[in-house]
């Protein structure tokens, strides 16, 4: 671990554009402690999505710094997310998740213009149907995404709008400025 007693300059511009974003009102982002092993220096978000007052998704998004840099990162500085988003069984169930999962987030990195390198990572869809004494609610599923990739600039800002987006997409929230239609369409006649 290097000394904490002067943050590289890398660091400090890359920490300053995650902070100066501010997301859509559904999405809820904090600092939390960030994992002391992995690189000198770390730092890391925690967000939670909102739709109707229900947490419907959740994610983490950590930066790491090496200033010496690391191979298998091709820069020095990494970001790291997971994000997890309950959703319908049905949906679930669709064979296609995984890659539409993924596309939330490349799309997402590239209409931000977050450039980008070394990107990898996974999409995991997983159903649950509860027994005995943890019976309960109905069959449910979730999404779960992990990446990470390797900024080019030190600029985050657009890193993390493009991770407010996938936070959204898993979150099933309508683009902003768009009103989603009520789950039954006509509403029906009183």
């Amino acid at each position: 671990m290097a000394p904490r007693t002067a943050l590289p300059e890398a660091f400090h511009r890359a920490v300053a554009g995650l902070r100066a974003v501010a997301p859509r009102e559904e999405i809820q982002i904090e600092e939390v402690g960030a994992p002391q092993r992995l690189a000198p220096y770390a730092f890391a978000l925690s967000a939670t999505v909102l739709r109707a007052s229900d947490e419907v998704a959740t994610g983490r998004l950590v930066l790491l710094h090496d200033p010496a840099g690391h191979d298998a990162w091709q820069g020095t500085l990494r970001l790291v997310t997971y994000v997890t988003a309950d959703l319908e069984v049905d949906l679930v169930a669709d064979p296609l998740l995984p890659g539409v999962g993924w596309t939330w987030l490349t799309d997402a990195l590239q209409t931000h213009g977050a450039t980008c390198t070394a990107i990898g990572g996974t999409v995991t869809q997983t159903c649950s149907t509860r027994f005995g004494e943890l019976a309960g609610p109905p069959a449910g599923g979730d999404i779960e995404i992990r990446a990470s990739w390797t900024p080019l600039t030190t600029g985050l800002s657009a890193h993390l709008l493009a991770w407010c987006d996938l936070l959204a997409s898993a979150a099933g929230l309508p683009p902003p400025g768009v009103t989603a239609l009520p789950a039954r369409w006509p509403p029906a006649a009183n």
